[in-house]
């Protein structure tokens, strides 16, 4: 199929309302024309022009399995002709979806019981908040409502769920985030740490202040904990050592519900199947989304865990039926191509791909980064991974935000022909490639991404910034 170039970029300036987009400098042609991507094979795209991208961030962290998948097109398809749509309110269902759900409650980490649809990660842990309130009024605890969430966690942009992501500019001329929201620190030790102090002791002082501040609000006020294994898009952070045993033992002292944020993590990024599984969780409601179905479809799920489920089940007879739904729950589409991806996951061994290639991915970083004098540091887990770039390595002294070194590299990776995400909370370059990735087409993002950062420094030399 041929496109008018054009008359499609002209009709998306005119309509469309992009997200995280410049408004004022893309309507009047600043930030120039629409990037209109056409095709993807494997994990490459290929934009209107016929240029060619490796996606170095699966989308958006989330098409595991590659572009151009014929076999999930064709569940789709058969789907489709089959029943392309019909609730599941009052107890109906379809095939796909009782597969789906029995599916999703066996290979989940912990005692899960029973599983909720939406359409997007930030859906899925609104319904998280609700299950944590109304779990709490039903078993005679009604003050019991407020959700901690830590600075820089990402659980999405609407309404519960952006005042839950813990970055300040989702909050902005917003109105938020809700008071029923409450934050606590960021398990990052690079820049979080106390001069000499170790992980395990960073992990225990983190712990101590989450116990404080529990202690603080009320045991009796403090419903959930919600949190990534990894933290995703603030920073691509994996925790530090002894990190989730000490704030576990929090959170069961004070009887408070561990929700943990798997959109990212789940179905294989870190090397197991679920990020929980990777660093010793034991959750109580688990939000899933993005590799649930590659991108293909918008689905998620809050699964909930057998303590949760149990309340509410014996609940109903007090209060009716369970007043909570959408309607695109459970779409049969959706649960059809999630039954697809997750063939694939399984039968090509995409978690072990992650792990292997992963810590090869990970060795190429440190290799050819790690040593560089504009980057402090170089971290990640699986096939998710950062360089965080600093002024002076010696004293972790940031570069000037003017400069938007993070976000020149991107660029600069762009260029030659690879996508990487600047990172917000500093100058980092993000990567989260498909699952499906090769250790030769690590070599080629790898290979991109040293030529992009040297130029950027020979650009920074030469501008006179002191390295």
């Amino acid at each position: 199929m041929t496109i008018n170039i054009k008359e499609i970029s002209e009709k998306d300036r005119s309509s469309v309302l992009h997200p995280f987009t410049q408004l004022k400098d893309f309507a009047t042609g600043k930030l120039g024309e629409p990037t209109i991507i056409e095709t993807g094979k494997g994990i490459r795209i290929q934009d209107a022009h016929g240029n060619q991208l490796i996606d170095g961030f699966a989308g958006m962290y989330c098409v595991n399995v590659g572009y151009g998948r014929t076999e999930v097109a064709e569940a789709i398809s058969r789907q489709a002709y089959r029943l392309a749509y019909y609730h599941c309110y009052a107890a109906h269902t379809t095939d796909e979806l009782a597969i789906l759900s029995d599916r999703l409650v066996r290979m989940s980490p912990g005692k899960m019981s029973k599983v909720f649809y939406g359409m997007s990660g930030s859906d899925a842990n609104e319904t998280q908040a609700k299950l944590v309130w109304y779990y709490n009024n039903l078993r005679g605890k009604p003050s019991k409502k407020r959700i901690i969430a830590r600075e820089r966690g990402y659980h999405g942009c609407s309404v519960v769920s952006g005042s839950m992501t813990g970055m300040s500019f989702y909050h902005d001329y917003m109105d938020l985030p809700l008071p029923q929201i409450v934050r606590t620190g960021v398990p990052h030790h690079y820049w979080g740490a106390n001069p000499e102090e170790t992980e395990r002791e960073f992990s225990a002082r983190r712990a101590v202040e989450l116990d404080q501040l529990i202690e603080r609000l009320g045991p009796d006020n403090v419903g959930a904990f919600i949190a990534e294994p990894v933290l995703g898009t603030g920073g691509i952070t994996p925790p530090p050592e002894g990190y989730w045993g000490a704030i576990q033992a929090v959170l069961k002292k004070h009887d408070v519900l561990l929700i943990v944020d798997e959109v990212v993590t789940g179905f294989g990024r870190t090397g197991s199947m679920f990020g929980s599984q990777h660093y010793g969780l034991e959750p109580d409601l688990i939000t899933v989304a993005k590799g649930l179905t590659s991108g293909y479809f918008p689905l998620s799920a809050a699964i909930i865990g057998q303590k949760v489920y149990e309340i509410l089940e014996d609940g109903t007879d007090r209060v009716g039926a369970f007043s909570h739904g959408y309607t695109y729950s459970g779409h049969p589409i959706g649960a059809a191509t999630a039954n697809a991806v997750l063939d694939i996951v399984e039968k090509e061994n995409l978690v072990s791909n992650a792990r292997e290639v992963g810590a090869y991915f990970q060795m190429k970083l440190k290799e050819k980064f790690a040593e560089l004098p504009i980057v402090g540091e170089v971290r990640g887990v699986g096939l998710m991974g950062a360089i965080e770039f600093v002024a002076n390595r010696g004293n972790k002294k940031r570069f000037d935000p003017s400069l938007k070194v993070g976000a020149r590299v991107s660029k600069a990776a762009r260029d030659r022909g690879l996508i990487a995400r600047p990172m917000p909370h500093g100058d980092i370059l993000g990567f989260a490639p498909p699952l499906v990735t090769t250790k030769a087409e690590i070599d080629d993002i790898v290979s991109i991404t040293e030529s992009a950062v040297r130029s950027v420094l020979d650009e920074l030399i030469r501008a006179g910034e002191k390295i």
